[in-house]
């Protein structure tokens, strides 16, 4: 299917939430304004809530500790059939939905700390619970079911009947507008054709959320029973770590769907799955949480043990560098993780910005946080768990972390797309008063109205950037030690819309294409708001080494800005783009010469023409 870029733009700006109807601290801090009052003191659950989770917490942890296995998920690549029975009996797959279903009610806080704990067991079971809860049928039926469909979905979730979301396609990934698949209405029912890639709990699934285009309407949300006649899960997608992950191919051909089963209305697909991530995005940092968690006991105890030169490895300044790092970044993120949970849960804030900051700094930091275990470890850390045991020695799974993580880089919209997505986000009040002056469609007229319109913003708006509370040696003095960090933050949040106001000025546009350039804008913005998290966590952790913590963590962030702010302008982008196009053409195939390609013969993207399937279906149902 072919779209051009106009069209692609289009679909996704449609799916976009245009209304900012609640405050959001993640935007104001793109807009050169440190709300602090939004996040300080961050909302905190009931009493009630803390008891149901700390319960639940308390029965996971049992569970885990003596019923799941890592060496065994890892060598057989599969969750054991007893421990996916385990969960269900303990209502893990009904954490997040309500009582009144049958569910256990966790709010966002406890559901991630028991993600944590879970993940920290096994990564694919935390894999797997997330994308059921976080992305699967649960999520969009709570919030945008009718009561119909909550009656009869979210019980049997709850129970444990396992889900799956299915968007992706061999042909496409983050540009929808190209989704092949097709819902044909057919008197009261639909009637499915396609494939689709990468099901994460597809091949274990019982029901599925379906993204697919209804002609005329639009990409459209559908509920479908995963038994359902022309069905067939064609693959087990096998990947560099996350073993026992259940993801597959899935081929729907003449698959009937009641129209009972759209969610929402027939072209909100794209709607509902954004809003869904919202809140479901932030699975992937509790994930990252926990195994920056683990690096650092390993770290610690490894660190404190290992001799060399007369000194445990740790006292040498090469490795202690890197400790202090995993030490600092582990409680920034989890402090990320908790602001942002907080916020979802009052439900007084628009999360949009917040949660994928969340996102795409967890999934980045954590993978380095686990790139320095390994290097700490030397060779042991590049040793599987299950060879150190087999010669005597503790079996630590430091090269499995490393692998394990690398998806988070990637899932739920990859590290690129999420920098796309938040930049678009945080020059949206830039694009809604300049739209037209910059559109090469609008007329004349358009653009003298936008041209006025955006006059009146920038000269209330430019005056604010010019001084703050962070020019005063005063400001934010009830943060102690820690309110020097607050003031650079907010003389960076300043700095950092002037930069993005002198590049709208400069590109218009064309500014869209500078995705480099975007990309450090949105990392310079998600390492202040890590900053501001830890800070104010700081300020209210009742552990007195936490402050030194959020310290150490600031000074180590505040260098990266900088930098980043120092490559905003002083940069390869133009001559590297440059020598990407000639590379594509051609221009260096004689540097490849000298090596052998060992890949396996094969088209680049799989068939994925509509037609009955000619394979065996490997979905496998599991034990109720």
């Amino acid at each position: 299917m072919t779209v051009d870029e106009r069209a692609a733009r289009k679909v996704a700006e449609q799916a976009r939430e245009t209304r900012w109807q609640r405050p959001s601290f993640g935007k104001e801090l793109f807009l050169g304004h440190f709300r602090i009052d939004l996040i300080h003191p961050h909302p905190s659950g009931t009493a009630e809530d803390r008891a149901r989770g700390e319960a639940f917490l308390e029965k996971l942890r049992e569970f885990t500790e003596s019923h799941i296995d890592n060496t065994v998920i890892e060598r057989d690549a599969q969750i054991p059939d007893d421990v996916l029975k385990g969960l269900k009996d303990l209502g893990a797959f009904g954490m997040k939905i309500k009582p009144e279903y049958g569910g256990i009610g966790l709010t966002q806080v406890y559901y991630n700390k028991a993600l944590m704990l879970v993940g920290s067991a096994n990564p694919a079971i935390g894999a797997m619970l997330s994308a059921h809860q976080s992305i699967g049928v649960p999520q969009p039926i709570a919030m945008f079911g009718s009561p119909e469909q909550k009656q009869e979905f979210l019980p049997r979730c709850a129970k444990g009947e396992i889900t799956a979301f299915l968007l992706t396609e061999p042909d496409v990934g983050s540009d929808p507008a190209r989704l092949g698949t097709i819902a044909t209405p057919d008197g009261d029912d639909y009637v499915l054709d396609g494939v689709k890639l990468w099901t994460t709990n597809g091949v274990v699934a019982d029901l599925l959320v379906v993204m697919a285009q209804v002609p005329g309407k639009g990409i459209t949300a559908f509920v479908v029973e995963a038994d359902a006649e022309g069905i067939t899960v064609e693959n087990r997608n096998a990947f560099m770590g996350l073993r026992g992950l259940e993801n597959g191919v899935t081929r729907f051909h003449n698959v009937r769907v009641p129209k009972k089963n759209v969610i929402g209305k027939e072209g909100a697909g794209l709607k509902i799955a954004l809003a869904t991530l919202n809140t479901g995005r932030l699975s992937l940092p509790a994930l990252c949480a926990g195994s920056a968690k683990w690096c650092l006991k390993i770290a610690r105890e490894w660190s404190g043990e290992r001799i060399q030169w007369g000194l445990p490895v740790g006292k040498h300044e090469a490795v202690a560098g890197k400790i202090a790092y995993i030490a600092a970044t582990a409680y920034a993120l989890e402090a990320v993780l908790d602001l942002s949970s907080e916020l979802a849960d009052a439900g007084k804030h628009d999360i949009r910005i917040e949660a994928a900051l969340a996102k795409l700094y967890a999934s980045e930091k954590a993978w380095l946080v686990a790139d320095e275990l390994v290097q700490i470890r030397g060779g042991r850390g590049y040793e599987t768990a299950a060879s150190q045991a087999a010669r005597g020695e503790r079996g630590i799974a430091a090269e499995q972390v490393l692998r394990d993580l690398r998806i988070n880089r990637i899932f739920e919209g990859s590290t690129e797309i999420m920098h796309l997505l938040i930049a678009r986000e945080a020059v949206d009040a830039h694009l809604s008063v300049a739209g037209d002056i910059i559109d090469p469609d609008a007329d004349r007229n358009a653009k003298v109205k936008a041209a006025a319109k955006a006059g009146g913003f920038y000269a209330k708006w430019l005056p604010t950037l010019v001084v703050g509370k962070g020019l005063t040696p005063v400001g934010y003095t009830e943060f102690g030690p820690l309110a020097k960090h607050l003031r650079f933050v907010e003389r960076s949040a300043r700095k950092l819309a002037r930069q993005t106001f002198y590049a709208m000025s400069r590109w218009q546009g064309k500014m869209e294409r500078k995705q480099r350039f975007l990309s450090r804008i949105v990392d310079i913005g998600a390492e202040l708001f890590a900053i501001s998290a830890a800070c104010v966590r700081a300020a209210q952790d009742k552990n007195p080494n936490a402050q030194a913590l959020a310290d150490a963590f600031a000074k180590q962030a505040r260098i990266r800005v900088d930098e980043l702010f120092e490559k905003l302008w002083t940069n390869t982008d133009d001559s590297d783009q440059v020598l990407a196009e000639q590379v594509l053409d051609g221009a260096y195939t004689w540097l490849e010469d000298g090596v052998v390609d060992t890949s396996a013969p094969g088209n680049w993207i799989a068939d994925a023409t509509h037609h009955a399937s000619t394979a065996d279906n490997v979905h496998r149902p599991t034990p109720r």
